[in-house]
Formats: C-alpha cells, sequence, structure tokens
C-alpha cells in the first residue's frame, strides 16, 4: 500500500512537470488587430514575395555599380619569389676567340641566372573608348527599372491575393452568426414542440422533423467554423505573419459596404496596367542589347601602365639586399580591332531583331487581353450585382415565409411541415446571398485588377 502510494506521488508530479514545460515551450498567442487598409499595408511590408522583389532592387543596384566599375581605371598589384634548385644551362659554342682550348668539347655550358629571384610590381588598365561601355551601364539603369517594375507587379499579386483572403474571412464571420442565429430559432422552434408534444398537442413525428433540421442547421455551423479557421489561416500566410500571432479582423462586410463599391467601380476608367510597362522596359532591354552586339564591331582602346621592382641573389641572404634591387616602368597604349569572329556578333545581331519582333507582337496581344479582362471583369461584377440583388430579396421574402408559418404554427392553424420547409428556405436562401456576396467581392478585386488601381488608397 504504501509503494502504490509512493508510485501515485511520482506519477502526479511527472505529469505536472509535463503541463508545466508544455506551457513554457507554447506561449500565449499575441494578438494583431487589423482592418482591410492596415492588412494590406502589413502584408506589403512582410509577404515574402513583397520582401523579395524589393531585394532584388537592391541586387540591381549593385548591378549598375558593377557596369561603371568597367569604366574606372583597374589597379593591381603583384608579389612573387621563385627559387631554381638547379638554374638552367645554356650551351655556347667552344670556338676561338672565345673558346676553351683545354675543353675537348666543342661546346661549353653555362648557367645563366641565380638561384633566387623577386620581384614587386603595379599594373594599371585604364579603359579610353569602348563603344559597349556606355551600352552596357544604359542597360544596367533599365534593368533597375524593371526590378521596380517587377516589384509593382508582385505588389499587386499580394494585394489581390490578400483581399480575396480577407474577404473569405469577412464572409465565413458572416456564415458563423447566421448559422448560430439559425441554431438559436431552430432551438427555440425544437423546445416549443417538444413542450407541445408533452402536452398531447403535436406528434412525435413533429419534433423528430425539427431534430433532423437542428442536425443539419448544428453541421452548417461545425462547416463555416471549419471554413472560418481555414480562411484565416490563408490570410495569415498571405500576410507573412508569425506564427506566434492571431489575427483579428476589425471590420464587417457592413462596414466595407461593399455593394457601393461594386457600384462605383462600373463607372472607372482603366488606368496604366504595371504589366505594359514591364513588357516595354524588355523591349527597351532587347534593343540596347542590339546595340551592345553591334558596337563590338567597333575598336577597343586602353592604356595600360606598369611599375615592377625586380631582385635577385644567388643566396637568400643577399636576395633582398637593396643593391639587388632595380625597377622598371611601362607606358603604352593598345588598340583590339575585331576582324573576323565566324559571324557569331552577326547571329547575335540577327536574334535581337527576331526578338524584337516577337516583343512588338506580344505587346499587341498584350493590350488586347488587357481590354479583354476589363470587359470580362465588368461583365462578371454586372452579373454578380444582378445575382446579389436576387439573392437579397429572396432571402427577405424567406424571411417573411418563415415569420409567417410560425406565426400560423403557434396559432395552430399551420402545420409544422410547413414551418420546417420555411426554415430551410431561409438557411438556404442566407447561404446563397452570403456566396453572391464574395462573388462579388472577388469580381470586384478582379475588375480592380485589370483596371489597375489596385494598389489606390495604400500608403507603401
Amino acid at each position: 500500500m504504501h509503494k502504490t502510494k509512493i508510485y501515485f506521488v511520482v506519477f502526479l508530479a511527472l505529469n505536472l512537470f509535463r503541463l508545466e514545460a508544455a506551457a513554457q515551450e507554447a506561449p500565449p498567442l499575441e494578438t494583431l488587430q487589423l482592418n482591410l487598409k492596415e492588412t494590406l499595408e502589413y502584408a506589403l511590408e512582410n509577404n515574402v514575395d513583397a520582401k523579395n522583389s524589393r531585394l532584388e532592387v537592391m541586387v540591381s543596384q549593385t548591378t549598375i555599380k558593377e557596369e561603371t566599375a568597367a569604366g574606372l581605371p583597374q589597379v593591381n598589384g603583384s608579389v612573387g619569389v621563385n627559387y631554381n634548385p638547379l638554374v638552367q644551362v645554356v650551351f655556347l659554342p667552344n670556338a676561338p676567340p672565345f673558346g676553351d682550348p683545354s675543353n675537348p668539347s666543342d661546346v661549353i655550358p653555362a648557367r645563366f641566372g641565380v638561384n633566387y629571384s623577386a620581384n614587386a610590381g603595379v599594373n594599371m588598365t585604364q579603359m579610353i573608348f569602348d563603344g559597349s561601355f556606355f551600352l552596357g551601364l544604359r542597360a544596367a539603369k533599365t534593368y533597375k527599372a524593371l526590378t521596380e517594375l517587377n516589384k509593382v507587379k508582385v505588389e499587386n499579386d499580394v494585394i489581390e491575393n490578400v483581399k480575396k483572403a480577407y474577404f473569405g474571412v469577412l464572409v465565413n464571420a458572416e456564415r458563423i452568426k447566421l448559422s448560430q442565429a439559425n441554431l438559436t430559432r431552430i432551438d427555440s422552434l425544437l423546445e416549443e414542440t417538444k413542450a407541445m408534444n408533452e402536452a398531447g398537442f403535436s406528434e412525435k413525428i413533429e419534433v423528430s422533423r425539427i431534430q433532423v433540421q437542428r442536425n443539419n442547421t448544428f453541421s452548417q455551423l461545425k462547416r463555416s467554423i471549419t471554413a472560418y479557421d481555414i480562411s484565416k489561416q490563408l490570410l495569415k500566410i498571405q500576410l507573412g505573419l508569425p506564427k506566434n500571432y492571431d489575427l483579428v479582423i476589425t471590420e464587417t462586410l457592413a462596414e466595407l459596404n461593399p455593394e457601393d463599391d461594386l457600384l462605383r467601380l462600373q463607372n472607372m476608367e482603366r488606368s496604366n496596367r504595371v504589366e505594359m510597362d514591364q513588357m516595354n522596359a524588355n523591349l527597351e532591354l532587347t534593343q540596347l542589347e542590339l546595340k551592345y552586339n553591334t558596337s563590338q564591331y567597333m575598336p577597343t582602346l586602353d592604356l595600360n601602365a606598369n611599375f615592377i621592382r625586380s631582385g635577385a641573389g644567388d643566396s637568400f641572404n643577399t636576395l633582398f639586399k637593396s643593391s639587388n634591387w632595380f625597377s622598371s616602368s611601362m607606358i603604352g597604349v593598345s588598340m583590339n580591332i575585331p576582324i573576323f569572329d565566324g559571324l557569331a556578333k552577326s547571329a547575335r545581331i540577327q536574334r535581337n531583331r527576331i526578338q524584337l519582333q516577337q516583343m512588338e507582337n506580344q505587346k499587341f496581344y498584350l493590350d488586347d487581353n488587357i481590354q479583354l479582362e476589363i470587359f470580362q471583369a465588368r461583365q462578371n461584377l454586372a452579373n454578380d450585382l444582378e445575382v446579389l440583388a436576387v439573392q437579397k430579396e429572396s432571402m427577405a421574402l424567406a424571411k417573411e415565409v418563415y415569420d409567417i408559418s410560425k406565426i400560423k404554427y403557434n396559432e395552430g392553424v399551420g402545420s409544422n411541415l410547413e414551418v420546417v420547409d420555411a426554415d430551410a428556405a431561409l438557411i438556404e436562401s442566407e447561404i446563397n446571398y452570403l456566396g453572391a456576396l464574395y462573388d462579388g467581392l472577388i469580381s470586384k478585386v478582379d475588375l480592380e485588377k485589370a483596371l489597375g488601381i489596385l494598389k489606390e488608397g495604400i500608403n507603401n
């Protein structure tokens, strides 16, 4: 018995320790409260793709510096020490008047050199003329402009995705509210019907019928809660929100007044699309590449200069004596003249010209596609607005039918089946209305994207 108590105490202590450790490992979530504008601004600052696009602009700035460096003096230093274990032998003819009569060979071996040698020098090259230098510099600046346009495009994509995820969270939150209200309503009806059944004023089948409706409504509530949690997690990922943060949206669909925004968008004109700017930047880059390849036919001119100190010694101790070191220098100009490269430059130039034709075709096609996107987005939004109006009217009518059916049932002139059917129709109309509202909001984002106004009103 004593051992059993000891085991129990140890088991309880271990479990308490585990609970304490788990509590320490999982700190409470911090809450971030945002409205739509704040959500978009947070996403533009913290979304992974948005951050990488800003870093790409910084990379392009280093490209400009790299291209500029090619036109500045290139200075290199060199230091070397050589050891010759066996100095090279040079053979001289053994013939008068400098021959050695005592040497029977017809050649005299002679070692020209010493065992140790060293040198230290500086070499400088300065470009005087290179037709491709300024073209490369212009291309680097155009590339930087392209990365800035790519950054805008990425930000537009982030805004589009965040808006759609944000509206999904709002709509699912409304679905939860409606499901809870429906569950409260059906629970009240179920309690009334049970009381009437116990009093003998209704049959058991009427209670079962409402119980089935209640179960269906409860399942709908659970599905809405699950959809809300999933949509909120998706929004957090789009925002780049850390895992230890919880997100609370401070707006409702009613506060956003989406119907007025949907109507306002219908009359807006097209703004500048960043995709067209990207196409123009790529077109300019290809034109610069064509000029660059053409400039390769021109000669280049460079200034070269060097200064070298050389020393030698027959032993390592004498290698660094100042009397054994001598200076030399050189200043010169070199010109490189391209003559024939197997028609490689000609092939590159032809390729650039074909690419320019392709890009002109793509630019024309892109403009047509933008016009089509705007037309489709306007049509979809107009259709969604009509469906939304119909569903809103249907929801009001379904609520009216339910109220009348409930009154008739309470007064004993209506059936339980009418109330259940009216309740099911009301729930369906509410679901359809929220679905139509969500479709309208998505069409609104699509039209904003087509018009090129996604970033309107966002400070970034």
